[in-house]
């Protein structure tokens, strides 16, 4: 009943939708996001409040059949690991006063690196080959959907359909999973 009452808030853009949100999903959030960025904690912060302005700004994509608790997981979980892929890779330039390199930061680094890969990996495995590749293309490896369709030569329409056919199953696989 909470979650409607949430939903409904939000999506007339009244901030107590915002407040109960918090009260309500806050820990969940939070926990999500240090298990993600344990090692990144100076960016935990900035990942939800950008949590939190992704599900104001989006909740008319929520699915009110599905689980609020859910979608709030998965939203969290993948703004997470999008903080992760930007920042890890800088996390030992940006600001010398606030990262104190050392060995067993370098080593959790290493750990977190090798998780989110090997999370990636499962999730993807869940595509079938081509499907796979393409994504990998696009998603990681920051290639256009132009450079795709020429190097397998197939239509760039097809690309899109592939891509969007994948989110709907990964998300899927995503949703069953929390």
């Amino acid at each position: 009943m909470e979650d409607k009452l949430i939903v409904k808030y939000i999506k007339s853009k009244n901030e107590k939708g915002l407040q109960l949100l918090l009260e309500t999903y806050g820990g969940l959030i939070k926990g999500v996001v240090r298990k993600h960025l344990f090692s990144l904690d100076y960016y935990q912060e900035e990942c939800i409040n950008d949590i939190l302005i992704s599900i104001w700004n989006n909740i008319y994509s929520f699915d009110c059949k599905g689980s609020f608790r859910n979608w709030i997981v998965i939203i969290s979980k993948f703004k997470a690991i999008d903080y992760n892929r930007k920042y890890l890779k800088y996390s030992n330039f940006e600001d010398i006063d606030k990262v104190i390199l050392s060995d067993k930061k370098d080593v959790s680094e290493n750990l977190l690196h090798k998780e989110l890969q090997n999370e990636i990996q499962s999730l993807l495995d869940n595509l079938r080959p081509e499907d796979r590749y393409i994504f990998v293309k696009y998603y990681l490896e920051d290639i256009s959907t132009d450079n795709i369709s020429k190097e397998l030569g197939i239509p760039k329409a097809q690309i899109y359909n592939k891509l969007s056919r994948g989110r709907k199953k990964l998300f899927s696989i995503l949703k069953n999973n929390f």
